[in-house]
């Protein structure tokens, strides 16, 4: 389940005051654009247009910097596994495009009580290898999961199922330890629970069989997926035959091969890259509204940040939109809020914090910090040693020194660095939240006081009786208009505390050859796109 931080990746924003002179941050900007287009162009004079493979007519490739760890949908965590899972398996319910809960194996169910849910499944769906799906594999499928038959951490997401019952072919009976109203997206999705048929254990690693649009064909570890079109599946049909995925880690690498032809998609890229590549008259790039989203965390527990008017301080000296525009090259939109604007949940009326230097030197010296020398106090940051990640962190350096805070990068190995954000071992931080916040539960999980680390992803220490009140009820809200009653009301209070700034959303952006048609991104990120992509 992608309900905890990305890989490090960028954080931070805001640009040093103009002057006639480049800034550090911007000299490192320019040196990682033309790098990459130095890469580019001397990697295309090597290509000659007789080298490239000619594609299949009938088979898309698609780029993936990683192979999945597991394709088993019960076990499976990483994007890649849950992305390429989506394909092959199908879950009760599904999502809409404001992450509302939709029919999929499930065409429709009721709520009896708080604590009973019935759910009626469609006829007639078949898993690849022509077996009838029926509501004991489904029931096996979680049994599987909550009896530790199958180990995974997946187990967590259903602790609060108690049992399930199965009293015919087409019923499904799911009875809770308490009310608990994120059941339905939990059922929902890449990060729900795709369903094997009974009796499946650790096999389903080795050979994935669902009832999805694609069947599973073959895969080699840190080489390639390839999957088919699924000719008896329930709904639509996909349009493709075949996908190949080529697992391809180098970032250059993959720019080459879709320059080449010899690969047809790719998610992800570099923005400098696209930018570059949207140049290629064989290729088009489409971009989205897209749900991950880049924050700054504090510890709230350290003697200067513990003070909310030294927080509010730094969002108001923070400026994302040079950011934005000269690193994001404009795939990016500045966030007010963990949740998505698409989410049914997001309430923009929230505190705003637009620039505004002068409003932080105002709090500062409220707060009690004089500037000694030009400096207040010092803060420090801990970030990756990832380049692009540093370059940020330098612009925050420079635009909190125009305010006499004085902020010390500390950069650190990937693992590392998350050990230490993990432990709480930080003053600041910058990470991403991928997939888990498209859904208001993040809010349990990041600022729950009972989710203070080490049982949660509360890194920050941050405690509110009312945030913790709000949460309670909301979980147990089956109306979801009064859930999101509490979570607008939830979310102004985490603007007025910050815990965390959030910074910005990052876009879908795909690069894609112009013999692919149908191409539909949506803000998951997910790879549905390819339920309704066809080659010409």
């Amino acid at each position: 389940m992608r309900i905890g931080p990305s890989a490090p990746s960028p954080g931070g924003s805001g640009q040093a005051k103009n002057s006639h002179q480049p800034s550090a941050w911007s000299q490192m900007v320019c040196t990682v654009r033309m790098m990459s287009w130095i890469l580019l162009s001397f990697g295309s004079m090597l290509i000659l247009p007789s080298c490239a493979k000619k594609p299949d007519a009938k088979t898309l490739v698609m780029i993936i910097e990683s192979s999945p760890t597991n394709l088993d949908p019960r076990v499976g965590l990483d994007a890649q596994s849950e992305d390429i899972d989506g394909l092959l398996f199908d879950n009760l319910l599904a999502r809409d495009e404001h992450f509302n809960v939709k029919p999929s194996l499930a065409e429709r169910w009721e709520i009896l009580n708080p604590k009973t849910y019935v759910f009626h499944l469609r006829p007639g769906v078949q898993f690849c290898n022509g077996a009838l799906l029926t509501s004991r594999d489904v029931k096996w499928s979680f049994d599987s999961v909550l009896g530790g038959q199958v180990h995974t951490t997946k187990s967590s997401s259903y602790k609060l199922v108690d049992h399930i019952e199965a009293p015919n072919d087409r019923t499904l009976i799911f009875h809770l330890k308490e009310p608990w109203a994120g059941l339905l997206w939990n059922l929902a999705g890449g990060e729900g629970m795709g369903i094997v048929p009974y009796g499946s254990l650790s096999e389903m690693t080795r050979e994935p069989i669902g009832s999805g649009p694609f069947c599973f064909v073959a895969a080699e570890q840190d080489r390639y997926v390839e999957i088919k079109k699924n000719e008896n599946y329930w709904g639509e049909k996909a349009r493709l035959e075949r996908v190949h995925f080529m697992v391809v880690p180098d970032a250059t690498t993959r720019a080459l091969e879709l320059r080449k032809g010899s690969a047809d998609l790719a998610l992800e890229l570099a923005p400098d890259t696209v930018v570059t590549l949207k140049r290629e008259p064989r290729l088009q790039v489409l971009t989205g509204p897209g749900t991950r989203v880049q924050y700054m965390a504090f510890n709230l527990r350290d003697p200067i940040l513990k003070d909310v008017r030294v927080r509010r301080a730094l969002a108001y000296t923070l400026d994302t939109g040079p950011i934005i525009h000269f690193i994001w090259r404009d795939f990016a939109r500045p966030a007010d809020s963990v949740l998505p604007p698409e989410s049914w949940a997001y309430n923009g009326d929230v505190q705003n914090y637009a620039h505004d230097p002068a409003k932080a030197r105002e709090l500062l010296d409220e707060a009690g910090y004089n500037e000694i020398n030009g400096i207040r106090f010092h803060l420090q940051m801990k970030t990756s040693t990832e380049e692009t990640s540093r370059a940020i962190a330098a612009v925050f350096q420079q635009q909190l020194r125009e305010v006499g805070i004085a902020l010390d990068i500390r950069s650190y190995e990937a693992a590392t660095f998350l050990s230490d954000v993990t432990h709480g071992e930080f003053q600041v931080y910058s990470l991403r939240w991928v997939g888990g916040n498209q859904d208001p539960e993040i809010f349990e999980y990041a600022f729950d006081s009972a989710q203070i680390i080490p049982k949660g992803a509360n890194r920050q220490y941050y405690s509110n009786p009312r945030v913790d009140a709000l949460i309670a009820q909301a979980r147990a809200e089956l109306d979801q208009n009064a859930r999101k009653r509490d979570y607008a009301e939830l979310q102004k209070i985490l603007t007025e505390d910050l815990p965390y700034v959030n910074l910005w959303y990052l876009n879908n952006v795909m690069v894609a050859s112009k013999r692919v048609h149908g191409l539909e991104l949506n803000p998951s990120g997910n790879f549905d796109f390819l339920k309704t992509a066809e080659l010409q």
